[in-house]
Formats: structure tokens, sequence, C-alpha cells
């Protein structure tokens, strides 16, 4: 009989009930500041790391997460009992990480030849950040305690990822230019004339989609946006940083003009702050473009 679990890391921003209540297996980041090591949702919560880089004036650096500790959770989980282990990770072409869990797979069946037949790894690209691949592993766990079968949870997963689209706004630049994911030039003169950018993140990629004159602009864009490409009726969630005021207002929106309320919210964590900033906002949903 199949025992399955479902596995992913700290950057799907996972609640802390939700990891517990479908017993989510997540692998964390590190994150350093300066000469000091921290490791996310073990050293700190959202809310203390959002303190933490508002008093820091540096660029906090995450390290991914090594074959090594993939191959060290693999033998916790077979150890365990487990048949069947599927991992959903971080976007492939902005970690290393997810090419470092297929090498440990490789690495933990030379080191544990006996398990070869009896425990089977799974690894899935979640193609982008945050709850864009955080909502499809939760919804796995789900199925797996139903009893849904490895095919089903991986078909569910791979449809999911595949065509899943985040619109994200930042309200700061200031942060992407310190992590260099937009040139400090343009950073400047977009501060200066309060243009706000909408990304689109979709197929491992980060574009922009549109930019807006003003945080009041920023969510009836978004909405915009995602209204015009969302298959009708489908869930959606709601990501956000810090700033629970923006999550509600957003809520509200959404619910307005689609009819009903998402299916979940995902709180950014340290992985997605440290280059985003720690008020942004933004709707994951299923795309009707491929």
């Amino acid at each position: 009989m199949s025992k399955i679990k479902i596995m992913t890391d700290s950057a799907s921003d996972i609640s802390a009930e939700n990891e517990k209540k479908y017993e989510i297996h997540v692998v964390p980041f590190k994150m350093s500041m300066g000469d000091k090591s921290y490791t996310s949702r073990v050293d700190f919560d959202n809310e203390k790391f959002y303190k933490m880089m508002d008093e820091y004036d540096g660029i906090p650096l995450t390290s991914q997460i090594t074959a090594f500790e993939f191959a060290e959770n693999y033998k916790e989980l077979y150890n365990a009992g487990y048949t069947d282990v599927i991992y959903v990770s971080i976007n492939s072409k902005g970690s290393a990480t997810y090419n470092n869990s297929v090498m440990a797979v490789e690495q933990f069946y030379e080191e544990v030849p006996e398990a070869k037949g009896k425990f089977n790894i799974i690894n899935i690209d979640g193609k982008g950040y945050t709850g864009g691949y955080g909502y499809a592993v939760v919804e796995a766990a789900k199925k797996a305690q139903k009893g849904a079968s490895v095919s089903e949870i991986e078909s569910f997963i791979r449809d999911w990822v595949d065509n899943c689209v985040i619109f994200f706004g930042m309200y700061s630049l200031q942060y992407a230019k310190k992590s260099g994911r937009i040139p400090a030039a343009a950073a400047f003169v977009g501060e200066i004339m309060g243009l706000r950018p909408v990304s689109r993140i979709q197929h491992n990629q980060i574009t922009t989609e549109a930019k807006v004159r003003g945080d009041k602009a920023l969510i009836p864009k978004i909405i915009e946006l995602t209204a015009g490409e969302q298959i009708p009726k489908t869930p959606y969630c709601v990501v956000y940083g810090n700033d629970t005021e923006v999550r509600d207002e957003m809520i509200q929106a959404m619910t307005k003009k689609l009819g009903y309320p998402p299916a979940d919210t995902y709180q950014i964590g340290s992985e997605i702050a440290v280059n985003a900033g720690p008020k942004v906002i933004g709707v994951i949903f299923k795309s009707q473009n491929k």
C-alpha cells in the first residue's frame, strides 16, 4: 500500500497551519545577514524577518538547498516508511535548488541501494514562486490524505504549475534595486515618477506586464489583468507581504469582481521579500493562455 509524502521548500510560503494539518514536509532555505546565518521557518517567522530586514542595511542572501540536504531528507522519509515522495520546488531558472533535488536522487540510491523499487521520488519544477506552487502543494497534500494515487496527484500538480500565472505588484523598488533585480538607474527613475511595475510570473520567467502610476492603481490593474486571463470559475489565491490592509482590499475587490473569494492567501517569506520588499500584492490563478 502506498504511503505518500508531499514535500516542498520554504519559498512556497505555505502557512504553518497547512504544513501541520496536511503533514507537508518543508525543507527550509538558509539566509545570511552579514556574518549571521539563519534558517527560514526555524529561526524566524515572516513578521520577525520583516523586522530584521528593516533594521539591516545590507542585502540578505539566500542559499540554495544542497543535494546533500535533499539526500538526507529522502533518507528521513524512507526510514519513516514512506513509499513515494513528491517534491515541488521553487522555479528552477531562479535557483539551483530543483537541480540539486534531482541530483540527490541518484546520491540517495547509491547510499541506500535497498530502497530501489520500494521508495519512489518524483521531482517537479514549480516554475514560479510563493503560492504559485504552494497552492498546488497544499491541494496535493489534501489529495494524498484522501487516498488519491501518485499518478493522480502528480498530474494535478503538473497541470497547475504548467498553467499558473501570478500578477505581482511591488509598492517600492528599493529592495529590487538592492538585490540587482532592477537596475539602479531604472529604479531611481521609477521611484521619482511614482511608477509601480506589475510583473507576470509564468513558465519559469518574470516579465513586466504593465506599469502604473501610484500605489492606488496597483490593485485595479492586477484585477483587470487577472479577470481578462483567468479560466472562469477556477480557484485563485491572493499573495501579500506585511500589509494586511492591502491583502484585505485585494480580497474584497477580487471577490466583488469574480463573485467568489480566494481559495487561500499566501504571505511572502524571506526568499521572496529579499528581492521584492515586504509590501507587495498579487493574484495567483490558472490562465487560459498556455
